[in-house]
């Protein structure tokens, strides 16, 4: 079996410089990193990201189980099909993410490194574990995966030809799965190939030899912020609620019911105004530092919000995520870890129009 860290040691592969970072084990750049994003922009590059946990479900009663579990609509899951969904404590607070993908009788969840959910008695568990408690007599079998599975990520216009001539297919429809050995799940702006991990390495080059551009987690996260796509735990705190990262509807649906915190997102949902949303900052490039994860987000003296992830693009510079309250407006200057910020306009999510309070308080306007 490879060590997971593998391709950190491929020749130019540059490991993440902060012991914190939760790349760890996954190359973050390899000597260019603006240039692997202009490929990803322009044609095709390849990303590791086999440090994603991934727990495999199995058993004739998966998707009905799956369904109470977790956020998502997923009892009519057919074979080929996947989506996103999330696991939240009672009160509606996001406690995992995950991307699922359905295939040959098996569900295989991938999720962030050391994620966690809110066990029955208000402790934290892995999530896996947090999986087997709450089996009970369900005809399901969850088990970590990881050792089995590593994903890699295509991106860039040039990536469905790139597929096929790697003799693998390329998904037309969002979420869909194809595939046997290999399964390509088709994302919102990639491709993820869950391969296993035993050929990682052997897979790695043979899209790297077919024209991908190795890509690090640099790379790959600054095009992520640039998509406003959140990353649980970096772009989130303790109290984020599906709402505020956009996570409503792609990963939390607001009719299905019975899951845990389901009353909070339908309650949200009809009211259309969360707390905070999350919005993209452009960065005084000429600061010193740049502001780090977690720093706090200023309007004057005013404490409105927090730093998520912080990025260099490289076309729009010094770029972040961040949660703030939803009374500060567009044009309000702000400062994310003490350096000059501006709300991208374009990256404010509008509210839910016409429903709940709104709806009744236009009805009698």
């Amino acid at each position: 079996m490879p060590e997971r860290g593998e391709l950190v040691t491929l020749p130019g592969a540059v490991p993440p410089q902060d012991d914190a970072s939760p790349d760890q084990g996954v190359p973050w750049h390899f000597g260019d990193p603006f240039g692997e994003q202009r490929a990803a922009a322009r044609s095709v590059a390849v990303v590791d990201r086999s440090n994603r946990e991934v727990i495999a479900v199995p058993g004739e009663e998966r998707l009905s189980w799956l369904h109470l579990m977790i956020s998502q609509h997923v009892s009519d899951l057919h074979e080929g099909e996947g989506t996103e969904a999330l696991v939240l404590d009672s009160q509606g607070r996001v406690d995992a993410h995950m991307v699922l993908a359905h295939a040959s009788g098996t569900v295989w969840l991938d999720t962030e490194p050391g994620a966690s959910a809110t066990g029955a008695r208000g402790d934290r568990q892995s999530l896996l574990e947090y999986l087997i408690a709450m089996k009970f007599w369900s005809k399901v079998d969850p088990r970590d995966a990881t050792d089995e599975i590593a994903v890699l990520s295509l991106l860039g216009p040039s990536a469905p030809s790139l597929l096929e001539s790697v003799s693998l297919p390329a998904p037309a429809s969002l979420y869909a799965v194809a595939g046997t050995d290999v399964l390509v799940r088709r994302m919102p702006g990639s491709f993820d190939l869950l391969v296993p991990r035993a050929e990682r390495l052997a897979w790695w080059e043979r899209l790297t030899n077919a024209g991908a551009r190795p890509m690090g987690s640099w790379g790959y996260e600054a095009l992520r912020v640039e998509a406003l796509r959140p990353r649980l735990g970096v772009d989130t705190d303790e109290k984020t609620i599906p709402h505020e990262v956009n996570w409503v509807p792609s990963a939390a649906h607001v009719a299905k019911g019975c899951y845990r915190g389901q009353e909070t997102v339908s309650k949200v949902h009809n009211i259309g105004r969360p707390p905070r949303r999350m919005l993209l900052l452009h960065l005084d490039g000429t600061a010193d530092t740049l502001p780090a994860t977690g720093d706090p987000v200023q309007a004057g003296e005013r404490v409105v919000g927090r730093v998520g992830t912080v990025a260099q693009h490289h076309e729009l510079g010094p770029i972040a995520l961040a949660l703030v309250k939803r009374s500060v407006t567009p044009d309000t200057p702000l400062t994310a870890g003490g350096a000059s910020a501006a709300i991208d306009p374009d990256s404010v999510p509008p509210d839910t129009p016409g429903l709940g309070r709104e709806a009744v308080r236009r009805l009698h306007s």
